[in-house]
């Protein structure tokens, strides 16, 4: 069951790839959040 749904992800991201590259769209970037600095107390 687990290789019939890898080969449907392949399927999935391959096609997603033949419409971007049809359709000339540059696909919308994914944002990753930005790490912040967090200090630390010292119960002051």
């Amino acid at each position: 069951m687990d290789y019939i749904e890898q080969i449907l992800e392949t399927l999935k991201s391959w096609l997603k790839k033949l419409v971007e590259l049809l359709a000339g769209d540059e696909p919308e970037p994914t944002l990753e959040p930005i790490p912040v600095p967090v200090r630390e107390r010292n119960g002051r």
